[in-house]
């Protein structure tokens, strides 16, 4: 396991701290969370992205692929 130091302002510390204590979590899985479905959405957009690109040029790729 890794580990990393993020440094906050105090009231960025009291945000994150009241949320993960909402969510009955520690901070640091709090973050984990985030972190995870951040890294979720950014796969699904680029693979949206990516499958609209294919799409919109499917004869070329077919082309390429002959």
């Amino acid at each position: 396991m890794k580990e990393l130091t993020i440094v906050f302002t105090d009231a960025e510390w009291e945000s994150l701290a009241d949320l993960a204590d909402a969510y009955g979590v520690p901070a640091a899985e709090f973050v984990r969370t985030a972190v995870r479905a951040h890294e979720a959405a950014e796969a699904a957009r680029v693979r949206a992205a990516g499958e609209a690109y294919a799409a919109a040029h499917a004869d070329l790729l077919r082309r390429l692929g002959e």
